[in-house]
């Protein structure tokens, strides 16, 4: 499990020039930077703690996955697409909101709990922006991009585990393998950076929600069966990429093995500078995984007639899970320092600056 630290910083990746001038991301609360809180109330404290100091409509105490793909690529974090205050388009645009899912929810948000902005939704929200670019660029508008970009740009996904949760894995591998070409190829896409699922038997989150026996349980802590079954889903993934590659010559299609980083920090969190795996940071309870389900993180309720509060540690810098369900800003640096180490995506990828 090679470790790849960022050898430059953003400003002296920004002077060499590297081949994608932006990124068009797609997810749930994985890799939301604030779209979903621009909709709905916002993120409490201590959501951004570590970082930004303050809540900044991510799931974690700090930077996601994709800001640091954004800091490896040199461009600023990406703008929340639904953010119409303060929202900066020239290096791309971020549509992933908290609870999406590949595939088309059938309920409404407050029923289900699942976000109104599924994949579906987020690839013509897509575009849509793409239209007004090249509308309004010719007009100087001054934050947005060149029409070009699309054809410069990363394209990254992380999304699936609501629907695996729910029960819809197939459908939803299939949703993905008909969008990749069918529509963002069409839109002058070329470079798809596509994230696995994530080890969920390993969440604190999961560990205490879902039904399972001590037979269940691995010598590191997580659930076999789910673990078992997120293999499944990947390598159903796997395999649809493939089949699009094949489909789309031209492109570069990156199966991205963030699955096996992050089990990797799960499994063995001291080896890498950290020292809790299966246990929040944020959160209500204490013990073995310190989740309460009542209780979500920055939230208080009255229970059994008690205030309850999930507050964050002193140290999320120790910990793989942030809130019980997301992962930490240091897991995040790490697996993406392991993806840019070359061993962890499909064909091997790498950023190429000038």
């Amino acid at each position: 499990f090679r470790m790849v630290m960022v050898v430059a910083l953003v400003a002296t990746l920004c002077e060499a020039g590297c081949e994608y001038e932006a990124i068009f991301n797609f997810g749930d609360s994985n890799s939301d930077t604030g779209g979903f809180w621009s909709v709905f109330p916002e993120a409490p404290p201590p959501n951004g703690m570590t970082y930004f100091k303050h809540p900044v409509g991510r799931a974690c105490d700090g930077r996601l996955i994709v800001d640091f793909i954004a800091e490896r690529i040199g461009i600023p974090f990406v703008s929340p697409y639904l953010m119409s205050i303060g929202s900066d388009y020239r290096h791309g645009a971020n549509f992933a909101t908290l609870a999406s899912t590949v595939r088309l929810p059938q309920t409404s948000l407050f029923v289900s709990g699942l976000s109104p902005f599924a994949l579906p939704i987020q690839v013509n929200q897509l575009k849509h922006f793409k239209a007004q670019v090249e509308n309004l660029y010719s007009q100087g508008s001054t934050n947005l991009p060149a029409p070009d970009i699309f054809g410069k740009s990363l394209y990254t996904f992380y999304i699936g585990q609501n629907d695996f949760t729910s029960d819809l894995a197939k459908n939803g591998i299939n949703r993905v393998k008909e969008i990749l070409p069918q529509d963002l190829y069409a839109l002058g896409g070329r470079a798809f950076f596509v994230l696995n699922l994530a080890p969920i038997g390993c969440y604190p989150s999961f560990l205490v929600e879902l039904p399972h026996g001590d037979k269940d349980i691995d010598e590191f802590g997580c659930l076999i069966s789910y673990n078992n079954a997120v293999d499944e889903y990947n390598d159903m993934l796997r395999d649809a990429l493939n089949q699009t590659r094949q489909q789309l010559s031209d492109a570069k299609v990156i199966y991205v093995d963030s699955h096996r980083a992050l089990l990797e920090l799960f499994r063995h969190p001291t080896s890498h500078g950290l020292k809790y795996g299966t246990i929040a940071c944020c959160g209500n309870g204490g013990g073995r995984y310190n989740f309460n389900p009542q209780v979500f993180c920055g939230n208080t309720k009255f229970i059994n007639g008690q205030n309850l509060t999930a507050s964050a540690c002193d140290d999320p810098e120790n910990y793989v899970s942030w809130d019980g369900v997301h992962t930490t800003e240091a897991a995040n640096k790490i697996i993406v320092d392991a993806i840019f180490s070359g061993d962890f995506t499909d064909p091997p990828f790498e950023i190429q600056c000038s």
